[in-house]
């Protein structure tokens, strides 16, 4: 089951992860859109961030006084238990359309300014998803290991957004039952599998409406937004100060439309575009897999002992070779030395297959992991790759990722799918896209068309008119925010200045490139943007 993956580092190496796209977050409150005429040719990016596009409308300046508790509370710092770090717990409204029907309680945590000098405020991170936890990332990854200029002179500050990890976590299935889920076949060969496909989909959306009915209504792009522009408030910023990446360029996007004027320093990383429908993004980011998947294959026949074929097969080979393998998983899943008794199937290998297309620092694991299961019947590498993407440590427990991703996701924009059928039809697109992950991505697609919730959004274009300048930063072979994306959002923003950078991996700053990481840090301590169109490698 494949859904968007957080972009995720670590203190020790950065690294980037992204739920692939099984329904598209975007923006949920259609009260906050201004319609306009659509011609209904959105075949493509271009044409689907074209003016005729719905745009989303700023919110009044002024503060209704129905939130004023909200934007006046004071926050009441704590130790986190690690070191150097504290933490919080905001208010927010349930829903924003009626701030008296309860609250929401967030987490927040900071990692005060550590140099001498004028503090520049806070800098607000999220590392996308949806559904990753914030405060997990500058906790292990942000408040440490992003450049000690910038650590210096902010106070790094992360939320988790609603509905996910310390933040009234959304909640589904139990560890046991998650198994099951992520083992169902995605790619179908008859009516049985097909309605099996759909009864797990269904299974899941009936425990997230049981479990957590009252907050599925409320956790869209556009709540967690506002409650962004709260925490900005009793911060005591005046901006917000911001580093999105991934899923997190979305909620930074949404932020900018919906308070242009409160725009601080606001760096978008691995840009999605919010134009797209969900069916648009899917099929576009299978593509961004292929492209990602054709670089690993290029690298990987240059090598002896690639275990996808011998030294110099061609991309095309080498694709043929997985696909086999898939096949061969699909009929005998390999054993995996699991405590669990867990084999691997054919949809855990092609997670662990997509989960190491995020960084080319996981291609080696990758390799072995291939070569164990193809040459000595061990599926224990694939399924560790499988289980670093659905978050799941070796109790068997799961983080609450999946679940908030899909609950952000199908409130965010209508269904790529409601029915099978549609499925089908589409298939021969997603094949093109993607000879190894188009069925998979297809009928991942599918996940949001049972869910008890329906959607309140729709494709839109975000011009956040009068903002300060934003940066919008995208790698040309991502596979999960494809480069057209963020050539696409940079061009909605009115102040959107473009940098790319050309390699390979889901998003760029802090992967190891000077001309990035310094055109990033220069901008957000002296707030000189880089030219627009700027290139990097």
């Amino acid at each position: 089951m494949h859904i968007r993956r957080i972009a995720r580092r670590t203190p020790t190496r950065p690294r980037t992860r992204t739920r692939t796209v099984a329904a598209a977050a975007l923006l949920s409150a259609a009260t906050l859109l201004v319609s306009a005429c659509s011609s209904g040719n959105t075949s493509t990016t271009t044409a689907a961030a074209s003016a005729e596009t719905a745009q989303l409308a700023a919110l009044p300046h002024s503060t209704p006084s129905s939130l004023a508790p909200y934007y006046d509370q004071k926050l009441t710092w704590r130790s986190c238990g690690v070191p150097g770090f504290q933490c919080a717990t905001m208010k927010a409204p349930l829903d924003y359309a009626n701030p008296g029907a309860g609250d929401v309680r967030l987490a927040v945590a900071r990692k005060k300014a550590t140099g001498k000098a004028k503090p520049l405020g806070s800098l607000l991170v999220n590392p996308g998803g949806p559904g990753g936890s914030a405060v997990d990332y500058l906790q292990q990854y942000a408040g440490i290991g992003y450049p000690a200029e910038v650590r210096a002179r902010y106070d790094m500050v992360a939320v988790d957004p609603r509905g996910v990890a310390r933040s009234e976590p959304v909640e589904c299935l139990n560890g046991r039952q998650m198994d099951a889920y992520t083992e169902t076949d995605v790619t179908p060969d008859d009516h049985r599998e097909t309605d099996a496909l759909v009864g797990a989909y269904k299974k899941f959306a009936e425990a997230c409406g049981t479990h957590s009915a009252q907050l599925l209504r409320h956790v869209s792009t556009a709540d967690s937004a506002r409650d962004m522009d709260i925490a900005r408030a009793v911060l005591g910023d005046q901006k917000l100060n911001y580093v999105g990446a991934s899923y997190g360029t979305f909620l930074g996007a949404t932020y900018a439309g919906l308070f242009p004027d409160r725009v601080g320093r606001m760096v978008l990383d691995g840009a999605m575009d919010p134009s797209l429908s969900a069916r648009q993004l899917n099929l576009e980011q299978t593509a961004g897999f292929e492209t990602a998947f054709q670089s690993f294959a290029k690298d990987c026949a240059k090598r002896t002992g690639c275990p996808l074929g011998a030294k110099g097969s061609t991309p095309a080979e080498i694709a043929d070779n997985l696909r086999t393998f898939f096949l061969k998983l699909d009929a005998h899943p390999l054993p995996t030395g699991d405590a669990d008794g867990r084999k691997l199937t054919e949809s855990l290998g092609t997670t662990g297959v997509i989960a190491a297309m995020y960084d080319q620092a996981e291609w080696e694991q990758l390799r072995d992991a291939l070569h164990a299961a193809m040459t000595e019947n061990d599926g224990a590498g694939l399924l560790a790759l499988s289980d670093s993407y659905y978050e799941r440590d070796p109790d068997g427990r799961y983080s609450n990722l999946m679940s908030a991703n899909a609950a952000v996701n199908c409130l965010d924009l209508p269904p790529a799918f409601t029915s099978p059928e549609q499925v089908e039809k589409s298939l021969p697109a997603f094949e093109k896209a993607s000879p190894v992950f188009g069925p998979n991505m297809a009928w991942a697609s599918l996940n949001c068309a049972y869910w008890p919730v329906k959607a309140t959004g729709e494709p839109h274009r975000i011009t956040a008119k009068g903002a300060a300048p934003i940066v919008v930063v995208g790698t040309t072979r991502d596979p999960a925010t494809p480069y057209p994306w963020a050539r696409s959002l940079a061009s909605q923003l009115s102040s959107g200045r473009l940098l790319t950078y050309v390699g390979d991996g889901h998003t760029a700053y802090g992967r190891g490139s000077a001309c990035i990481d310094s055109a990033i840090d220069t901008y957000l301590l002296h707030g000189t943007p880089p030219a627009n169109g700027k290139r990097c490698s």
